[in-house]
């Protein structure tokens, strides 16, 4: 059983964190929008983890730019 936990906290430390924001910005409960995903995912044949994928890219890609620099010689 531990084993299980310490899998679960890795993927959530280092994961896409999808989930996660996606619940802050709509004011839910982080499992509700896992299982929303899970469930849609059984549901469409696999579509909506593609989906997934995509909104953890432009989520990445949004931290990429937006990162705020200490100073001008970081860029």
């Amino acid at each position: 059983m531990n084993v299980i936990k310490n899998l679960k906290y890795f993927f959530e430390k280092h994961g896409f964190a999808v989930s996660s924001r996606l619940a802050d910005r709509l004011g839910m409960r982080t499992k509700n929008v896992r299982l929303f995903f899970i469930y849609l995912t059984f549901a469409t044949l696999g579509v909506s983890f593609a989906i997934y994928l995509i909104t953890a890219f432009l989520l990445k890609l949004k931290d990429l730019v937006y990162t705020k620099r200490s100073s001008v010689f970081d860029l």
